[in-house]
């Protein structure tokens, strides 16, 4: 394939939370499945800007890179969401968006004594006394994990906005927080528990997937599954500086669209519990758009969207 633009020098992939953080085990994931592709003949660099919910990668770095194709982020529906919400002052129609790559599901999950046993124990604690529940979660308010917690409590009959709310720039430092006992249950990306889980010091209540996830998740179950309907899965992609060519992005998309077709790729998907999502083009501008329009409606009825 001929390309008409390629990275001249280093390329930094710019991760907006801390190593081991949901948008980093990205970068991490998708490196070494962009050098076997064979089509980068420079050196990638992963580049961790945590803090601000992951806002501060775009605004202190991203931004200051315009039309540079050797700056890309990791991103996620937070582009979206925290702008909706009134946490940020952009969103990804201010950036280029390159392709999505995997979808996450969210796992709620508890100490391991906690007196909240099942999901079903949390939904009746969320309809009776939803103040009472103390929830941990990454990495901003309105994003994907918080709609569904909100979905979880209107349908139990309480207060979407009673819950305490812990917001973390790190899923591990809310998986964290509820291992500390400070937090009654979290709210994260599935991949985010597998070391708690794994140590036994969590136990997961509930994923909000279609059906069942495989692995180390086999023996938990939907949220379909105990009588709520709340299937909520969160993104993961890459996006560009503004500015970028239609050359640059051509070029990435390429790279993008090889590193998903690589078996070191495909064993991360099977490891983290990722589900394959790849979109780029007019599909992806299609998509973003229905999921704005999404995210409008969910965050109006919740009373999260912005005045």
């Amino acid at each position: 394939m001929t390309l008409d633009w390629m990275p001249q020098r280093d390329v930094q992939i710019i991760a907006g939370t801390p190593p081991g953080g949901g948008l980093d085990r990205v970068a991490r994931a998708l490196k070494p499945a962009m050098e076997r592709t064979g089509r980068i003949a420079v050196p990638l660099e992963i580049v961790n800007i945590p803090g601000g919910g992951a806002r501060r990668a775009w605004t202190e770095y991203i931004d200051k890179h315009s039309g540079d194709g050797h700056v890309i982020g990791i991103s996620s529906p937070n582009l979206t969401t925290d702008y909706l919400v009134g946490a940020a002052s952009f969103e990804h129609s201010k950036y280029v968006p390159i392709a999505t790559l995997v979808t996450e599901y969210i796992a709620f999950a508890v100490k391991s004594d906690s007196p909240l046993r099942t999901g079903g124990d949390l939904l009746d604690l969320l309809g009776r006394n939803a103040a009472a529940v103390k929830v941990a979660l990454s990495t901003a308010l309105g994003n994907p994990n918080h709609i569904a917690l909100a979905k979880l409590t209107r349908q139990s009959g309480g207060d979407v906005n009673a819950p305490t709310i812990r917001v973390f720039d790190s899923a591990l430092a809310a998986v964290a927080d509820v291992v500390a006992g400070l937090s009654d249950v979290c709210a994260v990306t599935a991949a985010s528990v597998l070391a708690e889980l794994a140590a036994g010091r969590i136990r997961l209540l509930g994923i909000t997937a279609p059906e069942r996830l495989s692995g180390a998740f086999a023996a938990v179950p939907t949220w379909n599954e105990q009588s709520a309907d709340c299937v909520v899965g969160a993104w993961r992609g890459v996006t560009g500086p503004t500015g970028l060519s239609l050359a640059q992005v051509a070029f990435w998309q390429s790279v993008l669209n090889a590193a998903t077709e690589q078996p070191i790729w495909r064993e991360e998907l099977s490891r983290l519990s990722w589900s394959p999502m790849y979109r780029d083009g007019a599909a992806l501008r299609a998509y973003l758009d229905a999921e704005r329009a999404e995210f409008v409606a969910v965050l109006g009825e919740l009373g999260l969207l912005k005045a």
